[in-house]
């Protein structure tokens, strides 16, 4: 349970109040969304406080504004980090406390966090990463109303003979040797899978009515995936770097420009800290593994990403055996270059003299967003503002899918947010405050028990 969230670092980022407007690229145009930052402003608050993230506010050159501080105080940098960051400071950088989510209560405190060596990119062993199981999964099965099939996989949507709405959601799983096969049906179908795979159950769930899938009448479904230009950067210097967990800093100076840009670059943070193992399928195999260990030792290691564009030759599709493929060109690498050169001329000012860049390959998908886009005209959009099929009445794609633009910031608290959004208005859709309103009425009339 959780998806991608039990395996990623946690990093928790509101997108920027520019990133809702249309940004002109090296590459291109990034179109504007059909909501502003005011629409999800509250709903990022309380996807922080859901999430128990750690931040500092004020600090960061880019922050929008906000309402409320970070329910936590920042998760406190190692003694290396934080002579990097004064180091920053003195190349003129503004470096800010990295946004995490983490139940973190101090260094002597159990059984949450500990801030050991294995968080980004691996599940917590302690539940201490904040994560969807624990946040959000978790909490909701102590309703009776809630019920989770374990190892279950959706199939398929079917509609009514009209195509006018959902009727049914066709599952199958194993339950010991039985293999179990049901059809769920509901007033309101929310498809939550992750940008791939929930654009491949639409298309995947293609009758007469709907003959290129579900949703698909602009022949968008699918379509403008993004995921970011992506690199690591392992910077090596003669001082040696012992932190346990060094994803504490991150460096937004660049994400508009800079003196000599007139276009956006991106965004910098640190990963967690690699060891030799994890450093090894990045670097050239010919390296003897003394020489890895000593390179993982004084390595300080970063992550640094720019936004793609969006376009619609980058796809989803499903053959007929249901086997999923992507089509992906990368764009907008002029910005990343520029990223990647300026940092690396900070990182050697500062003491490290040897960064070895890795740019992370298009099959690791990180931060997958923008295949089933949300917008008012339906001809151009899957979706529309609250994340509904503009093709189907009771159909909602709440994931990362609904994205116009990927921004140059880690998706993950905007599609936090964006999903309490919608929650809010299938509130309303289904009547459900009224009904609540009514009941402590009734019961404060003394009608009802």
């Amino acid at each position: 349970m959780g998806g991608n969230t039990k395996v990623y670092g946690g990093a928790l980022f509101r997108l920027r109040l520019e990133d809702f407007q249309e940004i002109q690229h090296y590459d291109g145009a990034s179109p504007a969304w059909c909501i502003s930052y005011d629409h999800l402003e509250p709903y990022y608050t309380q996807a922080e406080h859901l999430y128990k993230v750690h931040g500092k506010r004020g600090i960061d050159p880019t922050e929008p504004y906000i309402a409320a501080d970070y329910p936590a105080p920042p998760i406190p940098h190692s003694d290396r980090i934080a002579q990097v960051e004064q180091q920053l400071h003195q190349q003129g950088l503004q470096p800010f406390s990295l946004p995490m989510a983490l139940d973190y209560r101090g260094r002597n405190s159990s059984p949450a966090c500990i801030l050991c060596g294995t968080c980004d990119g691996y599940p917590c062993q302690i539940n201490a990463k904040a994560d969807a199981q624990t946040c959000c999964v978790e909490p909701a099965l102590q309703y009776k109303n809630v019920t989770l099939i374990e190892g279950a996989k959706v199939n398929k949507l079917l509609t009514n003979s009209g195509g006018t709405a959902i009727t049914a959601v066709e599952a199958t799983w194993e339950e010991g040797l039985r293999q179990n096969s049901e059809q769920f049906t509901a007033d309101i179908v929310v498809v939550s899978c992750g940008a791939v795979n929930s654009a491949a159950l639409l298309l995947q769930s293609a009758n007469d009515r709907h003959p290129q899938g579900l949703a698909n009448s602009s022949g968008l479904v699918g379509r403008n995936l993004m995921r970011h230009n992506l690199s690591k950067l392992y910077a090596l210097g003669l001082q040696a770097n012992p932190s346990k967990f060094q994803k504490t800093l991150g460096i937004n100076d660049f994400y508009h420009g800079s003196d000599t840009d007139d276009f956006p670059l991106g965004h910098i943070h640190l990963m967690g800290k690699h060891s030799w193992e994890m450093m090894r399928p990045d670097l050239p195999k010919i390296i003897p593994q003394p020489l890895l260990k000593l390179m993982a030792r004084q390595s300080i290691d970063w992550w640094v990403q720019s936004e793609d564009l969006p376009d619609r030759n980058n796809r989803i599709t499903v053959d007929r055996q249901g086997k999923i493929k992507a089509q992906y060109q990368p764009n907008n690498l002029e910005a990343h270059k520029r990223l990647k050169a300026k940092f690396k001329s900070v990182l050697r000012e500062i003491g490290m003299p040897l960064v070895i860049d890795f740019e992370v390959p298009f099959k690791v998908l990180n931060h997958q967003v923008g295949t089933c886009r949300f917008g008012d005209e339906a001809s151009q959009n899957v979706l529309d503002r609250n994340c509904r099929a503009h093709d189907l009445d009771n159909l909602y794609v709440v994931d990362a899918s609904f994205f116009p633009s990927s921004a140059a910031i880690n998706p993950s608290l905007t599609i936090i947010a964006n999903a309490l959004r919608i929650a809010d208005h299938l509130k309303n859709r289904l009547n459900i405050r009224s009904k609540e309103k009514e009941l402590i009425s009734r019961r404060q009339d003394g009608l009802v028990a």
